[in-house]
């Protein structure tokens, strides 16, 4: 079968026959029906960010249907239509992924996906949807009623800034691009500027940084006395914050990393409701190598998803 597949910095992302995996002990195979493709796949194909192994298929955000189910497999069938929680360890990270017509994947990381939602968004709701909720509910602890400071309004920024509306909260975005703000606006977010310190006045509860390059630095003056901030982004390895705010604010400073299995259903029912539409570009599979390209110069707007 085709597989987009990784070897080296010096020849990037190639189109390759490989074998069709077969179900281990507790594995199902899942008929790729459409995968997001990120930022971490322009990491690894630059070689900022090394791989498991090599060669290996990339994507690792998946959404299909269950072909073939492995040994003492059970509460799956073939035909059920899944999502593949997005792990360091998992398929398109610690393994072959699914930039591939079929992939295999323990049942530990499986999703069911309600109807009503499509491929494409289910795809994207593995990693995108379920980093942003997880940053933005569980480490963030938003609250009704709170001021929320997001910054970066990418796939992953615009979807927080959402969650934080559904959740009650007042929402001020840092972006750099003027052309997303009516987009922002859309969503429920009250102001947009080129910097978080431009709402320092607003005392923000709790800033989401989602860029994670000078702005860190920008979170930390905005936040209010005993605020909260959440770094997702990570632009930059490395920060230069201000000491005086850390000390004198006694601020929380965390760090967001994917989720959890419920995290991943909690947004995919967000999702069947209507209450979250991430901006999606669909491409087909044949597409994945301009795609990864077009990732690289900056050129996409919310997320990019093959669909086979």
């Amino acid at each position: 079968m085709p597989a987009w597949r990784f070897g080296s910095v010096d020849h990037g992302l190639l189109l390759a026959e490989v074998p069709v995996p077969q179900p281990l002990a507790g594995e199902v195979v899942i008929d790729v029906r459409a995968a997001g493709m990120c930022h971490t796949d322009v990491g690894v194909v630059q070689g900022h960010l090394r791989p498991a192994a090599v060669p290996l298929t990339l994507g690792h955000e998946i959404c299909g249907t269950v072909a073939s189910i492995g040994a003492g497999v059970t509460g799956w069938a073939a035909g059920d239509r899944v999502a593949v929680l997005a792990s360091s360890g998992g398929p398109g990270t610690g393994r072959d992924g699914g930039y591939a017509s079929r992939v295999a994947v323990s049942t530990d990381l499986l999703v069911a996906v309600p109807e009503g939602v499509d491929d494409a968004a289910a795809a994207a709701a593995t990693d995108a949807g379920l980093t942003a909720y997880h940053a933005m509910r569980v480490q963030g602890e938003i609250q009704p009623g709170m001021r929320v400071g997001v910054i970066g309004l990418g796939g992953l920024g615009m979807i927080g800034a959402r969650l934080a509306v559904l959740a009650g909260a007042e929402v001020y975005a840092a972006e750099l691009r003027e052309s997303l703000y009516p987009a922002a606006a859309e969503q429920g977010v009250a102001a947009c500027s080129s910097s978080i310190t431009d709402f320092a006045d607003k005392r923000l509860d709790l800033v989401v940084d989602f860029a994670g390059m000078e702005t860190t630095r920008g979170a930390f003056h905005a936040v209010r006395a005993g605020g909260r901030i959440v770094q997702v982004g990570i632009g930059r390895p490395e920060a230069t914050i201000d000491l005086l705010d850390v000390i004198a604010k006694q601020v929380q400073y965390r760090g967001s990393s994917t989720g959890t299995r419920e995290d991943l259903a909690a947004f995919l029912d967000l999702l069947r409701r209507g209450e979250v539409r991430p901006h999606i570009e669909q491409i087909g599979f044949n597409e994945i190598g301009t795609g990864i390209q077009r990732l690289t110069r900056g050129e996409v707007t919310g997320r990019l998803v093959a669909v086979f």
